[in-house]
């Protein structure tokens, strides 16, 4: 996508400290800050501060591989995009996905984690207009979001985005995410097969199993991360969600040395991280995000985790000489 834009690939992933050599590997994983760290670069050279900001540029490069043929096995789009939250580690071990409802309709919101610099807008942006591409292709119809919500500040190109995105563009929200109505939620997906869907599915488990992320220590933690917003999730409430008493899920997490106190306190350090990057994003929402009851908590687990106290973090993170 950047090479059709005139940027040379090359150069761009010297100067991220990426060896193109990595291109070629077919297992190989890429650190969530590299990415960022190539588009930030992109974006500066370029002059572009819409760089991405095109559903044409999203429609002829974006690529789900494996994770895009099992949603289009599947019966609608609803349940195509369950199938893209539950497989999204295939494609991402940064990336996070959710459904979440809003009376009949759903927001689809992209998140992250294991970020130490602030993740570019634009970059953002790409992924969700990727998203609305990935609908569109698996129900052949036009699928229109009815509201975008970014977690950046307004920029000053906010025109172009309702542009793209064809809907009211609305930012400085806590997530970055699109509504879709229920209509097109329930659209069926013409190839449809549920025959091909199982064998997706194991392709995709033999993959993921390739890959590390078929440890139950990993899908906790993916779990974690997916509810911290809504409080501190207990033990219990994690097994049942992997069909797991909560002994069973103890012993598992033994056996891969850790403990779900352990995976806990990882997941809020990465996810403070992440937060502490955005200065749209105040101190108390942070500590929510976390599911901090007790903002003095976040506050204590900040000093052990980073040696000093929030606002102190968040001063270091804003030093870096490509962060927006």
């Amino acid at each position: 996508m950047f090479a059709s834009q005139g940027l040379s690939v090359p150069r761009l992933l010297s100067a991220a400290g990426i060896d193109a050599a990595r291109l070629e590997r077919q297992s190989e994983r890429f650190g969530a800050d590299e990415i960022s760290l190539l588009w930030d670069l992109a974006v500066a050279w370029s002059g572009n501060t819409a760089l991405g900001l095109d559903p044409d540029l999203a429609s002829t490069h974006v690529n789900f591989d494996v994770v895009g043929y099992a949603m289009a096995s599947s019966p609608d789009l609803h349940s195509g995009l369950h199938e893209f939250a539950r497989y999204l580690a295939v494609i991402s071990d940064a990336a996070t996905f959710e459904l979440q409802p809003q009376g009949g309709d759903r927001w689809l919101v992209l998140g992250g984690t294991g970020y130490s610099r602030p993740v570019p807008r634009q970059r953002y942006t790409y992924g969700l207009l990727s998203l609305v591409t990935l609908c569109r292709w698996l129900t052949r119809r036009e699928v229109r979001p009815l509201a975008v919500h970014l977690r950046c500040a307004e920029p000053s190109d906010a025109p172009l985005y309702s542009r793209a995105f064809q809907c009211p563009v609305l930012f400085g929200k806590p997530e970055n995410q699109i509504l879709l109505a229920q209509a097109d939620l329930d659209a069926p997906v013409p190839s449809r097969n549920p025959s091909l869907l199982a064998v997706h599915e194991r392709v995709i488990n033999e993959l993921l199993a390739s890959l590390g992320n078929a440890r139950t220590s990993y899908r906790v933690s993916e779990e974690i991360v997916r509810r911290l917003h809504r409080g501190e999730p207990r033990r219990k409430e994690i097994a049942a969600t992997r069909a797991l008493t909560d002994r069973t899920l103890q012993r598992r997490l033994h056996a891969e040395s850790t403990t779900f106190q352990q995976l806990l306190d990882d997941a809020r350090r990465e996810l403070a991280q992440k937060h502490l990057a955005d200065e749209n994003c105040s101190l108390d929402q942070v500590a929510d995000r976390l599911g901090f009851v007790d903002h003095s908590n976040f506050f204590r687990a900040c000093r052990r985790w980073f040696g000093v106290p929030p606002r102190q973090y968040r001063q270091r993170l804003a030093t870096g000489p490509f962060d927006r």
